[in-house]
């Protein structure tokens, strides 16, 4: 063979197998595709087939971009699961309040015992599981001298007897004359109070020694000790030469049923009186700033009310919280720095008549009624059967209002 034949032939041959070398190829990048193919498409019809069966979500495909037919995240769905949220916090609050309530409770046992103090009776009644929902307790603050004055309240404003337990039973509101021990407990005036109170059956006892210096530390016991015996809306503290309209006063305080941590009264901004000797003296001015300086605003002493939260934040940090010489200083100064509402409504420190006779002509009868030269009723002792007739909403509206 010769030299040319021989090179034509292996030209051939090399030509050949480069063509064959790149038909391999191509046959092998035609089979990676074909096979990526046949093995995406499977998976993207099975989701389709998947969502189709939920029911949600249906998805067609057009080429190679699946499109949103019928987009049913429904909004009733979205609105059924934020609905069942809510429904879950608020019972879960409502734990967590309650177990609050029990802790309040067992402490208030606890410092009795530790005291050596008895536990009064109401602590001891406390043992069923479900509680009575009331909407009030009315504290009417109270000392061993005020006889007279109590029995002002209960020939007026405050109903007796049979009708007490009405009150309770039918309307949700509890009222009791609030008072501690004496310095000698079980002496004469421990004893007198315990004759009144079996007599009457109207007294909250607290687990406090009594004394005008005291006020504050007493208002502390007073929340701790009601918010552990009674579940309520509200609790209200008055003073006994104070005139109160019970229906009134429970009307008004229905209105902010539904707010969480309210605190009702006729919210003031008194001057911190740094001069010794005064009445209303406070010692510790030098907190409140420079000479002249005024309180925060705070409701006045002769009637206020909170709310149940805010009674059980009292309970169960009563330990910590700080005593300012007067009573409502220091209420109000619990409050500082707390989501508190602060509500101020002048129907809860009208005047004496003619003041409050004239609002009740007018059809705007006053929740409580009092004198600012005295702090309550001056001369309350004579004075509370005249303003109780001139001022007072009228025993039928008390039975006759829905709560």
């Amino acid at each position: 063979m010769s030299w040319k034949s021989r090179g034509t032939e292996s030209s051939k041959s090399w030509v050949s197998k480069k063509w064959t070398l790149l038909l391999c190829i191509g046959c092998f990048c035609g089979g990676m595709l074909f096979s990526d193919r046949m093995e995406t498409e499977p998976e993207a019809k099975d989701i389709l087939r998947t969502m189709n069966e939920d029911g949600n979500l249906k998805i067609v495909s057009e080429g190679c971009t699946p499109k949103l037919k019928d987009g049913k995240h429904e909004s009733t769905d979205i609105l059924g699961e934020v609905s069942r949220t809510h429904h879950a916090i608020q019972t879960l609050d409502k734990t967590i309040s309650n177990l609050e309530m029990e802790l309040a409770a067992a402490r208030a046992a606890q410092e009795s015992i530790l005291n050596g103090s008895p536990i009064s009776d109401d602590l001891k009644i406390r043992e069923p599981i479900t509680k009575r929902k009331y909407l009030m307790v009315v504290g009417i603050n109270t000392a061993f001298s005020s006889r007279k004055r109590r029995d002002s309240v209960r020939s007026t404003w405050m109903p007796q007897g049979d009708k007490r337990k009405k009150l309770e039973e039918e309307k949700g509101i509890i009222m009791r004359f609030v008072i501690g021990h004496s310095a000698t407990s079980g002496g004469i005036l421990d004893r007198a109070i315990e004759a009144e109170d079996k007599r009457h059956g109207d007294f909250l006892r607290l687990e406090h020694v009594e004394g005008y210096l005291e006020l504050s530390a007493k208002t502390k016991t007073y929340f701790a000790t009601a918010v552990a015996l009674w579940d309520a809306d509200f609790y209200v503290k008055v003073d006994d030469d104070v005139h109160v309209n019970i229906a009134t006063l429970g009307t008004t305080l229905g209105r902010h049923r539904l707010k969480s941590r309210v605190y009702i009264g006729c919210m003031k901004s008194g001057p911190v009186l740094a001069q010794k000797g005064v009445r209303y003296h406070e010692p510790e001015h030098w907190k409140f700033g420079e000479e002249g300086n005024r309180y925060f605003r705070h409701a006045t002493g002769q009637l206020y009310a909170i709310s149940k939260d805010l009674a059980t934040y009292i309970s169960i940090n009563q330990h910590v919280l700080h005593k300012y010489a007067n009573e409502d200083v220091s209420l109000g100064s619990w409050f500082i720095g707390l989501d508190v509402e602060h509500i101020d409504d002048r129907r809860l420190c009208c005047g004496t008549p003619p003041d409050c006779e004239w609002k009740a002509q007018a059809g705007n009868i006053c929740v409580a009624s009092f004198d600012w030269s005295c702090s309550g009723v001056c001369k309350s002792v004579e004075r509370m059967k005249e303003v109780h007739r001139r001022c007072g909403e009228g025993e039928n509206v008390l039975w006759s209002t829905a709560f």
